[in-house]
């Protein structure tokens, strides 16, 4: 399986910003205008942009998609989502220029919904992503910009969505977010034992190279990077080569 290295704009109100473990009152701002941003990483290699609209999603709307259709309009691959709740939100964004609509309240609370857009659209347009927290010995799934928990488990959901063809997974440990502690491998080592044919998106605390060697050893098959890029622990060139 190939090994993809994604750097990540987040975006709230159209200004790059990290979360401390999904916090909306933990923000750094960061003074980076977010296309320009979007071509170093283009030009210095990268083939995939993972970009996420936190006003979406915690509203429910594609609150910064006019900053997405810029980014997109430059030629990168883009992964993006936040806000996405029914087919008019995923067409929006594919109109917008978007290759792989990431999916994540919805996918949790819909899976039906979600499980016919993989029908629909083929594996390669979405990302299905399952961010998660250990809750009373469980990997629980919370919702709404990680501010509301769900019932299902990420246990239960993982192998649901790989048995209907998808392919792309991305999964956070929320509690690592931001934080720069390093990926929680035993999490990946996990998805990668019930759900083996997912391609899993590693993300959350990435702190050197060396984490990302290690997600690649513990079965992810990709990682994506924000804070450590854009507090220059590492260069995406560097990320790029190891």
């Amino acid at each position: 399986m190939s090994f993809t290295v994604i750097p990540a704009i987040d975006l709230r109100e159209g200004r790059v910003v990290r979360l401390r473990q999904g916090d909306y009152g933990q923000q750094t701002t960061y003074d980076f205008e977010p296309r320009e941003l979007a071509r170093r990483y283009a030009q210095a290699g990268a083939a995939w942009l993972h970009v996420v609209d936190l006003d979406g999603a915690r509203s429910g709307g594609l609150d910064n998609l006019q900053v997405i259709e810029a980014i997109a309009s430059d030629g990168m691959k883009i992964q993006a989502g936040g806000g996405v709740r029914g087919e008019r939100d995923l067409r929006r964004l594919f109109n917008a220029g978007v290759s792989r609509v990431v999916v994540g309240s919805v996918a949790i609370r819909d899976p039906g919904m979600v499980g016919g857009w993989l029908g629909k659209h083929g594996a390669e347009r979405i990302t299905v992503a399952l961010d998660t927290r250990r809750v009373d010995g469980r990997w629980a799934l919370p919702s709404a910009g990680w501010t509301e928990l769900e019932a299902q488990s990420l246990d239960e959901l993982a192998p649901w969505y790989a048995a209907r063809g998808a392919h792309h997974l991305l999964c956070t440990d929320i509690d690592r977010d931001g934080m720069l502690a390093g990926f929680n491998l035993d999490l990946y080592r996990h998805l990668a034992a019930i759900a083996p044919t997912l391609a899993v998106q590693a993300s959350g605390g990435v702190r050197s190279t060396a984490d990302i060697a290690a997600a690649r050893e513990a079965g992810a098959g990709g990682v994506i990077l924000g804070r450590a890029l854009l507090e220059g622990r590492f260069t995406i060139e560097e990320a790029l080569a190891c």
